[in-house]
């Protein structure tokens, strides 16, 4: 059924797919193409998620998976080079929506939050710290990198976000569709186990 919100969402979707934009500044700009006004209710997190999935399908079935499997390898050399922080693969390339234009997003569990911040230092990381809205609501630190995929021959960002310890205990509810939310790294390696297509 074709509705206002399904058009935005669509419009929304190809600004994902294609800019490798984030689902807010999607919605907005989507609505800025579509010359509608700025208080025009936007469809939620959900419904654009369905709509980039149907975009994927229809412009970007033969490349997008390749794409996928090389993020979440590259979520995973991180994944385990922060093993000592419980991480956790979340966003786009746990969903299985992202493209060589998304973001990796880590979550970490640290009993100290500084602890990830001090690891990276002593490996010679460069990043930047950032505070951010986290899946609680409240402000995160989170530490943003640039990483070379090398089968995508691009850097992307990595994202790694820095939690309490005790906000695992919430982290693992099923989201609204019943999936998880994230994953850990057991998950994320089995994620890579299944042949493309399946």
């Amino acid at each position: 059924m074709y509705t206002l919100k399904s058009e935005i969402a669509a419009t929304a979707a190809a600004l994902v797919v294609e800019e490798g934009l984030e689902y807010g500044p999607a919605k907005r700009r989507a609505i800025k193409q579509l010359a509608l006004p700025a208080r025009t209710a936007l469809p939620d997190n959900d419904a654009l998620e369905d709509a980039v999935r149907e975009y994927i399908e229809l412009f970007c079935a033969d490349t997008q998976p390749a794409e996928l499997a090389a993020l979440r390898e590259l979520a995973l050399v991180w994944m385990q080079r922060m093993a000592a922080f419980r991480p956790y693969l979340a966003g786009a390339v746990w969903h299985g929506t992202a493209t060589r234009l998304s973001d990796i997003y880590i979550q970490l569990f640290c009993d100290d939050p500084k602890s990830a911040e001090i690891a990276l230092i002593e490996h010679n990381v460069d990043y930047e710290p950032r505070t951010v809205t986290g899946f609680t609501g409240g402000s995160v630190e989170a530490l943003s990198l640039s990483s070379l995929c090398q089968a995508l021959n691009e850097n992307i960002g990595v994202h790694l976000m820095v939690y309490d310890h005790d906000d695992l205990r919430g982290a693992l509810r099923p989201d609204a569709k019943g999936r998880a939310p994230r994953g850990d790294l057991a998950a994320v390696q089995k994620l890579l186990s299944i042949p493309f297509g399946v």
